[in-house]
């Protein structure tokens, strides 16, 4: 299955959480060996903008592993609201 965490930022704080969140990510993706990605919405708004992080191939358990990790690294308080977690599985291929 793969993660899509999404969230908002205020301008002013991007490039605190952008570095902070590589980090995380890259820490993350070397203890599980996985592949992660991070994102920006293109929005008209740019004092408040949508991040999407991507875990490729994430186990169940992951979440919580990810959600420790965040609360370690002190992410909410550069976040605007909630961080949202979508899950995602692959296509069956068509018979």
């Amino acid at each position: 299955m793969d993660l899509y965490v999404y969230y908002r930022v205020q301008h002013q704080h991007s490039a605190e959480l952008q570095a902070i969140v590589m980090n995380m990510q890259e820490k993350l993706g070397n203890l599980h060996g996985m592949n992660f990605s991070l994102k920006r919405r293109v929005e008209k708004n740019v004092d408040d903008q949508t991040w999407m992080e991507i875990y490729f191939s994430v186990s169940d358990e992951f979440t919580d592993e990810l959600g420790l990790a965040v609360k370690n690294e002190d992410l909410m308080r550069l976040i605007d609201g909630e961080r949202h977690n979508e899950i995602f599985v692959d296509m069956p291929p068509c018979a």
